[in-house]
Protein backbone atom coordinates (compact mmCIF):
# COMPACT_ATOMS: atom_id res chain seq x y z
CA UNK A 1 0.00 0.00 0.00
CA UNK A 2 1.28 3.58 -1.23
CA UNK A 3 1.99 5.68 1.85
CA UNK A 4 2.86 9.38 0.82
CA UNK A 5 3.30 12.77 2.56
CA UNK A 6 0.08 15.34 2.45
CA UNK A 7 2.00 17.81 0.57
CA UNK A 8 3.18 15.21 -2.26
CA UNK A 9 -0.66 13.96 -2.19
CA UNK A 10 -2.06 16.76 -3.10
CA UNK A 11 0.78 17.61 -5.68
CA UNK A 12 0.48 14.60 -7.24
CA UNK A 13 -3.82 15.52 -8.23
CA UNK A 14 -2.61 18.66 -9.93
CA UNK A 15 -3.32 20.98 -7.31
CA UNK A 16 -0.17 22.96 -7.38
CA UNK A 17 3.85 22.95 -6.83
CA UNK A 18 4.47 21.45 -3.22
CA UNK A 19 5.10 24.94 -1.62
CA UNK A 20 1.50 26.02 -2.41
CA UNK A 21 0.22 23.05 -1.28
CA UNK A 22 2.09 23.17 2.04
CA UNK A 23 0.86 26.67 1.88
CA UNK A 24 -2.76 24.94 1.81
CA UNK A 25 -2.18 22.71 4.09
CA UNK A 26 -0.62 25.38 6.91
CA UNK A 27 -3.72 27.32 6.30
CA UNK A 28 -6.11 24.62 7.71
CA UNK A 29 -8.05 24.06 3.98
CA UNK A 30 -7.23 20.24 4.28
CA UNK A 31 -9.64 18.06 6.08
CA UNK A 32 -9.29 14.17 6.21
CA UNK A 33 -11.60 12.03 8.22
CA UNK A 34 -13.31 15.02 10.03
CA UNK A 35 -10.25 16.23 11.24
CA UNK A 36 -8.11 19.73 10.01
CA UNK A 37 -4.25 18.35 9.31
CA UNK A 38 -1.94 21.17 9.11
CA UNK A 39 1.33 19.63 8.64
CA UNK A 40 2.13 18.72 5.68
CA UNK A 41 4.89 16.11 6.82
CA UNK A 42 1.44 14.18 7.91
CA UNK A 43 1.57 10.56 5.71
CA UNK A 44 -1.50 8.66 4.86
CA UNK A 45 -2.62 5.24 3.21
CA UNK A 46 -3.34 6.56 -0.65
CA UNK A 47 -5.82 3.46 -1.32
CA UNK A 48 -9.41 4.67 -1.29
CA UNK A 49 -7.89 7.95 0.18
CA UNK A 50 -11.00 11.18 0.50
CA UNK A 51 -9.67 14.35 1.57
CA UNK A 52 -11.65 17.51 1.64
CA UNK A 53 -10.08 20.82 0.23
CA UNK A 54 -11.96 24.32 0.35
CA UNK A 55 -14.76 22.64 1.34
CA UNK A 56 -14.92 19.93 -1.95
CA UNK A 57 -14.68 16.54 -1.43
CA UNK A 58 -11.75 14.50 -3.52
CA UNK A 59 -11.00 10.73 -4.09
CA UNK A 60 -6.79 10.15 -4.36
CA UNK A 61 -6.89 8.60 -8.11
CA UNK A 62 -3.12 7.66 -9.28
CA UNK A 63 -4.43 8.16 -13.16
CA UNK A 64 -7.33 9.50 -14.42
CA UNK A 65 -9.53 7.87 -16.79
CA UNK A 66 -12.55 10.29 -17.52
CA UNK A 67 -15.40 10.45 -20.32
CA UNK A 68 -16.56 13.73 -21.47
CA UNK A 69 -19.53 14.02 -23.39
CA UNK A 70 -18.31 17.22 -25.60
CA UNK A 71 -20.22 19.68 -26.76
CA UNK A 72 -19.71 21.25 -29.92
CA UNK A 73 -17.62 24.26 -30.23
CA UNK A 74 -14.41 22.96 -28.48
CA UNK A 75 -11.23 21.18 -29.84
CA UNK A 76 -9.48 18.70 -28.61
CA UNK A 77 -6.42 20.14 -28.15
CA UNK A 78 -4.01 21.39 -25.14
CA UNK A 79 -3.48 24.22 -27.26
CA UNK A 80 -6.31 25.24 -29.18
CA UNK A 81 -6.38 27.67 -32.06
CA UNK A 82 -9.82 29.09 -32.97
CA UNK A 83 -12.19 27.53 -30.28
CA UNK A 84 -11.94 26.60 -26.94
CA UNK A 85 -10.24 23.40 -25.52
CA UNK A 86 -12.14 20.61 -24.04
CA UNK A 87 -9.73 20.77 -20.98
CA UNK A 88 -11.89 24.38 -19.84
CA UNK A 89 -14.71 21.72 -19.24
CA UNK A 90 -12.49 20.29 -16.44
CA UNK A 91 -11.12 20.99 -13.00
CA UNK A 92 -8.44 23.13 -13.41
CA UNK A 93 -5.83 21.17 -11.73
CA UNK A 94 -6.87 18.00 -14.39
CA UNK A 95 -4.67 20.21 -16.50
CA UNK A 96 -1.60 20.16 -14.11
CA UNK A 97 -2.09 16.83 -14.26
CA UNK A 98 -1.07 16.16 -18.26
CA UNK A 99 -5.09 15.39 -18.28
CA UNK A 100 -5.08 14.96 -22.63
CA UNK A 101 -7.56 13.71 -24.77
CA UNK A 102 -7.70 9.89 -26.27
CA UNK A 103 -7.88 10.64 -29.99
CA UNK A 104 -9.81 13.51 -31.15
CA UNK A 105 -13.14 14.77 -32.29
CA UNK A 106 -13.81 17.68 -34.59
CA UNK A 107 -14.49 20.88 -32.93
CA UNK A 108 -17.80 20.51 -34.29
CA UNK A 109 -18.17 17.03 -33.51
CA UNK A 110 -20.03 15.68 -29.95
CA UNK A 111 -20.43 12.92 -27.78
CA UNK A 112 -17.85 10.43 -25.95
CA UNK A 113 -14.88 12.13 -25.47
CA UNK A 114 -11.89 9.87 -23.34
CA UNK A 115 -9.14 11.88 -21.56
CA UNK A 116 -6.80 10.59 -19.34
CA UNK A 117 -3.16 11.50 -17.71
CA UNK A 118 -2.54 8.09 -18.40
CA UNK A 119 0.19 7.45 -20.96
CA UNK A 120 0.00 3.64 -21.88
CA UNK A 121 -3.55 3.81 -21.56
CA UNK A 122 -3.76 6.76 -24.10
CA UNK A 123 -1.08 4.94 -26.49
CA UNK A 124 -3.55 1.55 -25.84
CA UNK A 125 -6.44 3.34 -26.76
CA UNK A 126 -5.01 4.96 -29.77
CA UNK A 127 -3.32 2.56 -31.69
CA UNK A 128 -3.98 1.45 -34.89
CA UNK A 129 -2.95 -2.23 -34.42
CA UNK A 130 -6.12 -2.39 -31.72
CA UNK A 131 -9.68 -2.80 -33.59
CA UNK A 132 -12.21 -1.00 -31.07
CA UNK A 133 -15.62 -0.55 -32.60
CA UNK A 134 -16.30 3.48 -32.36
CA UNK A 135 -20.45 4.15 -32.78
CA UNK A 136 -21.46 7.65 -34.43
CA UNK A 137 -24.62 9.00 -35.49
CA UNK A 138 -24.56 10.83 -38.09
CA UNK A 139 -26.96 13.32 -39.63
CA UNK A 140 -26.94 13.85 -43.37
CA UNK A 141 -27.35 16.61 -45.86
CA UNK A 142 -29.42 14.70 -48.12
CA UNK A 143 -31.89 11.65 -47.19
CA UNK A 144 -30.44 8.28 -46.50
CA UNK A 145 -30.96 5.80 -49.19
CA UNK A 146 -30.38 1.99 -49.55
CA UNK A 147 -27.63 2.58 -51.76
CA UNK A 148 -25.69 5.00 -49.48
CA UNK A 149 -25.89 2.52 -46.64
CA UNK A 150 -24.73 0.10 -49.18
CA UNK A 151 -21.72 2.21 -50.72
CA UNK A 152 -20.25 2.13 -46.43
CA UNK A 153 -20.71 -1.47 -46.11
CA UNK A 154 -18.95 -1.88 -49.15
CA UNK A 155 -16.30 0.18 -48.90
CA UNK A 156 -15.30 3.77 -50.43
CA UNK A 157 -12.27 5.01 -51.68
CA UNK A 158 -10.66 8.41 -49.68
CA UNK A 159 -7.56 10.57 -51.17
CA UNK A 160 -4.41 9.31 -49.58
CA UNK A 161 -5.68 5.95 -48.85
CA UNK A 162 -4.23 3.53 -50.42
CA UNK A 163 -7.32 1.20 -49.78
CA UNK A 164 -10.69 1.35 -49.14
CA UNK A 165 -12.72 1.82 -45.90
CA UNK A 166 -15.81 0.54 -45.22
CA UNK A 167 -18.46 0.77 -42.10
CA UNK A 168 -18.32 -2.49 -39.99
CA UNK A 169 -22.01 -1.53 -39.46
CA UNK A 170 -24.51 0.71 -41.10
CA UNK A 171 -28.40 1.37 -40.83
CA UNK A 172 -30.58 3.89 -41.51
CA UNK A 173 -32.54 5.08 -38.15
CA UNK A 174 -34.30 8.44 -39.93
CA UNK A 175 -34.49 9.79 -42.75
CA UNK A 176 -31.62 12.32 -42.67
CA UNK A 177 -29.41 9.98 -39.72
CA UNK A 178 -27.40 6.54 -40.04
CA UNK A 179 -25.91 5.08 -37.21
CA UNK A 180 -21.96 3.83 -38.62
CA UNK A 181 -19.47 1.64 -37.00
CA UNK A 182 -15.98 1.98 -37.52
CA UNK A 183 -12.71 0.51 -36.26
CA UNK A 184 -10.31 2.72 -37.57
CA UNK A 185 -9.62 6.41 -36.75
CA UNK A 186 -8.81 8.07 -40.25
CA UNK A 187 -8.60 12.14 -40.07
CA UNK A 188 -12.09 12.75 -40.42
CA UNK A 189 -13.33 9.58 -41.72
CA UNK A 190 -16.91 9.44 -41.36
CA UNK A 191 -17.21 12.80 -43.46
CA UNK A 192 -15.14 11.84 -45.62
CA UNK A 193 -16.64 8.48 -45.99
CA UNK A 194 -20.16 9.86 -46.51
CA UNK A 195 -18.66 12.54 -49.48
CA UNK A 196 -17.07 9.95 -50.98
CA UNK A 197 -20.58 7.72 -51.09
CA UNK A 198 -22.18 11.14 -52.48
CA UNK A 199 -23.98 12.56 -49.36
CA UNK A 200 -22.30 15.04 -46.79
CA UNK A 201 -22.15 15.28 -43.33
CA UNK A 202 -24.31 18.04 -41.65
CA UNK A 203 -24.00 16.55 -37.99
CA UNK A 204 -21.80 14.14 -36.30
CA UNK A 205 -21.87 12.31 -32.23
CA UNK A 206 -20.31 9.77 -31.09
CA UNK A 207 -21.93 7.38 -28.99
CA UNK A 208 -19.96 4.54 -27.83
CA UNK A 209 -16.82 3.06 -27.70
CA UNK A 210 -16.52 -0.65 -27.59
CA UNK A 211 -18.68 -1.54 -24.96
CA UNK A 212 -19.17 2.04 -23.53
CA UNK A 213 -22.57 3.58 -24.31
CA UNK A 214 -22.83 7.36 -23.25
CA UNK A 215 -26.53 7.22 -23.36
CA UNK A 216 -26.00 4.99 -20.32
CA UNK A 217 -23.54 7.48 -18.27
CA UNK A 218 -26.36 9.96 -17.97
CA UNK A 219 -24.03 12.71 -19.01
CA UNK A 220 -25.74 16.47 -20.56
CA UNK A 221 -23.39 17.67 -22.83
CA UNK A 222 -20.30 19.18 -21.06
CA UNK A 223 -20.70 16.84 -18.12
CA UNK A 224 -18.17 14.54 -17.41
CA UNK A 225 -17.59 11.70 -14.99
CA UNK A 226 -14.57 9.76 -13.56
CA UNK A 227 -14.60 5.82 -15.12
CA UNK A 228 -15.23 3.00 -13.09
CA UNK A 229 -13.35 -0.43 -13.14
CA UNK A 230 -16.42 -2.12 -14.96
CA UNK A 231 -16.81 0.77 -17.23
CA UNK A 232 -13.12 0.48 -18.39
CA UNK A 233 -13.59 -3.28 -19.20
CA UNK A 234 -16.28 -2.50 -21.61
CA UNK A 235 -13.75 -0.19 -23.39
CA UNK A 236 -11.65 -2.94 -24.30
CA UNK A 237 -14.70 -5.60 -24.75
CA UNK A 238 -14.97 -6.06 -28.37
CA UNK A 239 -10.60 -5.09 -28.98
CA UNK A 240 -9.24 -7.33 -31.19
CA UNK A 241 -5.14 -7.17 -31.54
CA UNK A 242 -3.84 -6.82 -35.60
Amino acid sequence: MNTLSLDRILQSQGFGTRKYCRELIAEGNVTIAGQVVTDYRSKFATDRLQFTLFDTEWMYREHLYIVLNKPTGFECSRKPSHHPGVLTLLPEQFAWRDVQPVGRLDHDTTGLLLMSDDGAFIHAQSSPRRHVAKVYVATTHSPVNAALVAALLAGVRLHDEPESLRAVTCRQIGEYQLEIVLEQGKYHQVKRMLAAAGNHCAGLRRVAIGGLELDALGLDEGEWCHLDAAQMALLTANAVEA
